[in-house]
């Protein structure tokens, strides 16, 4: 049995590893979808983030193609009561339908509802802040869906460290509800923005933390280690900016690392991430039972303190 973990200063406890979304119906059919949440139900790991742009950029998509697919699988498994889902609003949905300001939330909830066929959200997430609505406006909406029942929990994603306090301070100032997470881009080679005061933030004020990205890409699992591999799928592209020497001795460390483990450099990535003092869950996908077993695997590999070094070290 995988040990869960309190989210924040929340009620809920969650798997270690949150499954990523985005690529249910985009790089993996419906078919495929359903196999993979079949096999991370089985495994314990039924912790889902999504978002209703998922999957817009798709030619021909609209935006909450991944909630509907979790959604007939809830429907077809009849398991709602044992899948945490989170989800997400504010990104651009089209003239009109984005930010977070009250109208918007309360219409795009009432969407995300009836996709995912559910009559509550566990975690109602924040996808991007909103600077033209203020944080009280965005919280208030918040209550209305916590105090229907909606939305249990609610998290923000890609808040600045200010945005973020400013959040925090205005929950405890007018008794609304409490950002329980972020999801912050954090992973090996992405350091830099959520290490110091976003993290300490998150610390001190008891937020979880469920980064995403937290391969970089595809980057960690170790596939793409010269140009010519690039080309291996279509997110080749975006592993292109860590093909340089603190990429090549984060692979290199990775490798070491694993082969003491007998375990990927994908298990150990998301291994290092769960070790770290702030992170709740990473968030990670697949598109083939293969690749998700590397997860699932991940999620019960404990790495030693001279592992974490190794890794800080190559990767600082």
């Amino acid at each position: 049995m995988i040990p869960r973990r309190r989210l924040g200063r929340s009620d809920l406890s969650v798997p270690p590893l949150c499954f990523g979304g985005n690529v249910f119906g985009w790089t993996a059919d419906e078919a495929t979808s359903f196999r993979l949440l079949d096999r991370l139900a089985e495994a314990g790991l039924c912790f889902l983030d999504t978002a209703d742009g998922y999957s817009r950029w798709v030619p021909g998509h609209v935006g909450g193609e991944s909630e509907t697919i979790i959604g007939r699988w809830m429907a077809e498994r009849r398991n709602r009561d044992r899948v945490i889902v989170a989800t997400k609003v504010g990104s651009d949905l089209g003239p009109g339908r984005k930010g977070l300001s009250a109208k918007w939330i309360a219409r795009a909830a009432e969407d995300s509802l009836r996709r995912l066929q559910t009559d509550y959200i566990d975690l109602y997430q924040s996808h991007f802040d909103d600077a033209d609505t203020p944080v009280e406006e965005t919280l208030g909406a918040y209550d209305k869906l916590v105090k229907a029942g909606k939305v249990r929990l609610v998290g923000a994603s890609n808040f600045t460290p200010e945005r973020l306090a400013q959040s925090l301070a205005a929950s405890a100032r007018e008794g609304l509800p409490r950002y329980a997470s972020l999801q912050p881009h954090y992973n090996l080679v992405e350091r830099a923005k959520f290490e110091g005061p976003l993290e300490a933030l998150c610390l001190e004020e008891g937020v979880g933390v469920i980064p995403y990205y937290a391969l970089a890409g595809g980057f960690l699992t170790g596939k793409y280690r010269s140009k010519a591999d690039l080309a291996k799928s279509p997110r080749g592209a975006g592993a292109a900016q860590y093909l340089d020497d603190r990429g090549l001795k984060v692979l290199a460390a990775l490798d070491e690392v694993s082969a003491g483990h007998a375990a990927t450099p994908a298990q150990v990535a998301l291994a290092w991430l769960m070790a770290r003092p702030a992170v709740t869950a990473p968030i990670a996908s697949a598109t083939s039972l293969d690749q998700l077993e590397d997860l699932i695997a991940a999620a019960q590999l404990e790495l030693s303190a001279q592992d974490i070094d190794q890794l800080d070290r190559a990767s600082a």
